[in-house]
Parts: structure tokens; C-alpha cells; sequence
């Protein structure tokens, strides 16, 4: 069946270099952009657009299915894996990015002398005594 754009949890955003996003927010539809399954179980009728803002009154045309797009559940099996992959490694990305700010803060205190709130080196003045 393909994309339900009457649904409730169908989105398509175009952005301005002419690419278009159709797909569905609870990620039920592994096929999206062409099909949604046939007995999707949270296909919701949508009954108002309260306060949206729309370019145009028309969502932009499906992009032409590919030859390559079966009838089996292989291509969503797929997507699925490909999808994990991608929600594993994100957790450790962050916490890579985090011990790396860590160790950049140690570095830079460890470089400071003085302990004063100056936040650095401290600057000296001296004065030529007048006789």
C-alpha cells in the first residue's frame, strides 16, 4: 500500500535544495518513502492541521518506487538492522566526545599557574621607586 498521507503520523518536509522527507513519525512504515504496510496498526486518520504552517496545499509526488523494492519483509529486516546500528553507536559517540572534553579541561588546568581567579597567569607590576 503505498505512503498514507492522510494518516496522522505521516510527515513530509521539503527543504530548499529540492530534497523531500516522507516518512513516518512512530517508524512504522520500513518502506517509506512508497509503502506503508497494509495493516499498520498505528494508522490514525488525521482530522485537523491545528496551527501548521504550509508552503503549499500539496505534499510534493512519491518519488518513483525502485526496481529494487520487493513485496518481502527482507528490505524492512534491513533497514531495521541498519537502524540499531546506527542507535548503538550514537550512546558511544557521545560518550567518546564527553571524555574528550573531559581530558581537554585537565589539560588546560594542569597548564595554569598561579591560583588566583584570574583564570591564568598572573601579571605583575612593578614600580620604580621615586627618591
Amino acid at each position: 500500500m503505498p505512503m498514507r498521507q492522510d494518516c496522522k503520523y505521516f510527515e513530509s518536509r521539503s527543504y530548499p535544495n529540492g530534497e523531500t522527507v516522507r516518512k513516518c513519525d512512530l517508524d512504522l512504515a520500513p518502506e517509506a518513502p512508497w509503502r506503508c504496510p497494509t495493516d499498520c496498526a498505528g494508522y490514525e486518520r488525521r482530522m485537523v492541521d491545528v496551527n501548521w504552517s504550509h508552503g503549499t496545499l500539496v505534499t510534493p509526488p512519491t518519488p518513483k518506487e525502485p526496481a529494487s523494492v520487493g513485496t518481502d519483509d527482507s528490505i524492512g529486516a534491513l533497514l531495521d538492522a541498519a537502524e540499531d546500528i546506527v542507535n548503538e553507536a550514537g550512546p558511544r559517540v557521545l560518550a567518546d566526545l564527553e571524555r574528550e572534553k573531559v581530558r581537554r579541561r585537565l589539560r588546560g588546568a594542569s597548564g595554569r599557574s598561579g591560583g588566583g581567579t584570574g583564570g591564568g597567569k598572573t601579571k605583575r607590576r612593578w614600580r620604580r621607586k621615586r627618591s
